[in-house]
């Protein structure tokens, strides 16, 4: 492991809705959190645009964060003892995935200009926000493959933010596209989301998971070596559902599929296994914790990607108390 950075972490507080941040179930939501051994926790604050070719991003009444809320929760961390990464996201109104977001590329087209405008507006409020709190990073991107492709501009965005912003800078990209984007070179940090499939209808269980695992590491050093960046897991995580490890990524329940912790806890295990002590790996946030999370008796029938209450939390204990 990265000893100088190595995020044993988790993402909090994604979707919340407005006044969420400032209640006392959401400070015992992120006490029972940390109390898995973390030492950062990634807080994500949401904006929108209408669609995904709108140009304009904006907060939303009721389902954006505002800033006290975002003060709140950083220095309830603080006081928790964990490091503090800031994650500023865009989603779309219509329901397109942001990584959808994209526009024609003509020279007479002023779309990304007018869009990459407003997100700068967008990233500069939470890079200074992020600088004031004493946030050790901040996240300047999550699965945005449309927004990405624009190289010249995504550079010209990081030098921006890095104006106002001394801390580590982290980028976060999809699985499948480690070697795609050449911009990288100019963060701190690259982030994958890494919600690879690690078994499929044949071949299961966590021997399995083991070996995709071992597959899956050689491709995250060809990014490393590609960029020489530290590579780590800004997402990571998969739900307590049968089947649910052949596609990590999908949020949609299947009710004619059964429960299965068990197979939750093998993803966790062996993700963990496999990259704990590679020198260049930089940790791990994994999706996701709610800011108002229900009555413990209640957690098991949860079919989130929340391991809380779920034989997972204690095997993320674990590995970050290094009881293992």
């Amino acid at each position: 492991m990265d000893k100088e950075l190595f995020c044993k972490g988790y993402t909090w507080g994604f979707f919340s809705k407005e006044g969420e941040f400032l209640t006392k179930e959401a400070e015992a939501s992120m006490r029972r959190l940390a109390s898995n051994g973390l030492d950062w926790i990634c807080i994500t604050v949401n904006a929108w645009q209408e669609t995904f070719y709108s140009t304009k991003i904006f907060s939303l009444y009721g389902r954006t964060q505002t800033d006290e809320e975002v003060i709140h929760a950083v220095k309830m961390a603080k006081e928790l003892g964990l490091k503090v990464c800031l994650k500023p996201m865009v989603n779309c109104l219509d329901g397109a995935w942001r990584a959808r977001i994209n526009f024609p590329t003509e020279e007479y087209c002023s779309y990304w200009d007018e869009w990459f405008g407003s997100y700068k507006n967008f990233m500069l409020h939470y890079a200074k926000m992020a600088e004031r709190l004493g946030c050790e990073m901040l996240c300047t991107g999550c699965e945005m493959a449309g927004m990405d492709s624009q190289a010249a501009r995504c550079r010209d965005m990081i030098s921006e933010v890095r104006k106002v912003y001394t801390g580590i800078v982290m980028h976060n990209i999809n699985h499948g596209d480690e070697l795609r984007f050449p911009w990288l070179d100019c963060v701190d940090v690259i982030g994958i989301s890494g919600y690879y499939p690690v078994t499929d209808e044949n071949n299961k269980g966590i021997d399995t998971m083991r070996k995709r695992w071992q597959e899956i590491i050689k491709g995250l050093e060809v990014c490393h070596e590609k960029y020489n960046k530290p590579i780590m897991f800004a997402e990571i995580g998969v739900r307590n559902e049968q089947g649910c490890t052949m596609y990590p990524w999908d949020f949609k329940d299947r009710p004619d599929k059964p429960l299965d912790e068990q197979e939750q806890s093998d993803f966790y295990e062996s993700a963990m296994e496999a990259t704990w002590d590679i020198p260049w790996f930089a940790g791990y946030f994994w999706w996701d914790w709610k800011a108002v999370i229900p009555p413990i008796e209640k957690a098991k029938v949860n079919r989130d990607f929340t391991i809380y209450g779920k034989m997972a939390e204690e095997t993320l204990k674990r590995f970050y108390t290094n009881a293992r």
